[in-house]
């Protein structure tokens, strides 16, 4: 990958916003009263990562975007488990689950990495 400009060239960041566009399509088919509440939250979990990784760039310190990737870290366990709950109420089968949970997953590692080598500049 060439030179970091934008936030939009980071790989953590494109993979998380996949993984936001395949957790909308996934969460449309749940019961409409879910609508409020765990629709809700799994999306807003969801939005949270890519949207904490852009803003944490945005900022002029290395202290302040490892705080804004340790909330997408947070935002990222909190969907995971969201999803799970999802499994559990059948709302969502369970190869895509797997799915959705593999993506998770790969952000997570790439995210756990990020952190690690931003806090061995420090």
């Amino acid at each position: 990958m060439g030179e970091v400009r934008t936030f939009r060239d980071l790989l953590i960041w494109q993979k998380s916003m996949l993984l936001v566009t395949t957790i909308y399509r996934s969460t449309s088919t749940f019961p409409d009263s879910e609508r409020f509440s765990l629709t809700s939250q799994i999306r807003r979990s969801a939005i949270s990562v890519p949207s904490n990784i852009a803003e944490g760039f945005g900022r002029r310190s290395s202290g302040d975007y490892l705080r804004f990737l340790q909330i997408a870290f947070g935002s990222l366990f909190e969907l995971q488990t969201q999803l799970e709950i999802a499994v559990n109420l059948n709302y969502l089968q369970k190869d895509e689950f797997d799915l959705l949970h593999e993506q998770s997953r790969e952000v997570e590692r790439m995210m756990s990495s990020f952190i690690q080598k931003l806090k061995a500049k420090e």
